[in-house]
């Protein structure tokens, strides 16, 4: 498994893993739940999603958006057996051993750390809140 610090300098080399940002949704989910709950849902999608020896839609699981935890694992490289090899150095064909799904949750909960310093920026009315005059 690759160190998360060398990890997180090369992902910050990647365009395509920086470009990911919770969206105002998600960052109010993060707000709301905490992190604690969140990194716990973690748990259980890498459980469920990541952790089996086989995938039927290894590298379509992961959807783009919803929840924190799946922008997240798009940004870390952990959304699908062949993002964990090249970038994690786990290979695929097998279920994950504990050490691993605990990794990959350190990944995913040290970049939903970051993500939940930004502050949630209110969503504009689609009304004119104020006159121009």
């Amino acid at each position: 498994m690759r160190d998360l610090d060398s990890l997180f300098e090369a992902l910050s080399k990647s365009a395509f893993r920086r470009r990911f940002r919770l969206g105002a949704r998600e960052l109010v989910y993060l707000h709301d739940r905490g992190l604690d709950e969140v990194i716990a849902h973690a748990r259980e999608l890498i459980d469920k999603r990541l952790a089996p020896a086989t995938l039927s839609n290894d590298g379509k699981q992961t959807p783009f958006r919803g929840h924190p935890v799946f922008i997240a694992q798009h940004a870390t490289a952990t959304c699908c057996r062949g993002c964990l090899a090249k970038w994690h150095g786990i290979e695929a064909g097998r279920v994950l051993a504990d050490a691993e799904r605990q990794h990959v949750v350190d990944a995913i909960a040290r970049w939903l750390r970051e993500e939940a310093k930004r502050e949630v920026k209110p969503k504009k009315d689609s009304r004119q809140s104020e006159l121009p005059f």
